[in-house]
């Protein structure tokens, strides 16, 4: 009777020492609900409801316009523009207030990134950017006038 008291006392110290993924008998420490939940993970669509990180702060506008803002920004433009404030040249969102976004006026702003212009909004000119291509100048008037949308 005197053995079996200290070794009655050794299981128990060993038992409580155990965590708890070792008593498992099947040795895998997830259980069945943890596991169901691990496996439908993947199929969780955090983008539905614009949950997590934000990946598009402080990044240029996605979609058609992307081109025209990444343009703009990589040019002398903001020199004298900005998007909401007057600078030296009016605002884009100014501009967009100004101008419908039709073939005609986005041609015709386009000519005017290229060649400048004058008097319609002031008396300071606009430079002319004859080293930007007809291309890149509409997709420069296109991403302006989607600011008024």
């Amino acid at each position: 009777m005197k053995n079996i008291i200290p070794l009655l006392c050794l299981n128990i110290l060993l038992l409580s020492c155990t965590s708890p993924s070792e008593k498992s008998t099947s040795g895998d420490s997830l259980s069945a609900s943890d596991m169901a939940a691990a496996t439908r993970q993947t199929e969780v669509d955090t983008n539905v409801n614009d949950l997590g990180t934000n990946r598009n702060a402080g990044e240029s506008p996605q979609g058609a316009y992307e081109k025209g803002a990444q343009l703009i920004k990589s040019s002398d433009c903001l020199s004298c523009h900005q998007e909401k404030a007057k600078l030296v040249g009016p605002s884009y969102v100014d501009v967009a207030k100004k101008y419908k976004p039709t073939d005609d006026n986005i041609n015709l702003l386009a000519g005017k990134i290229i060649k400048g212009g004058s008097g319609v909004w002031g008396d300071v000119p606009m430079t002319p950017h004859p080293a930007v291509s007809d291309q890149d100048a509409h997709e420069m008037v296109k991403y302006i006038l989607s600011l008024n949308q």
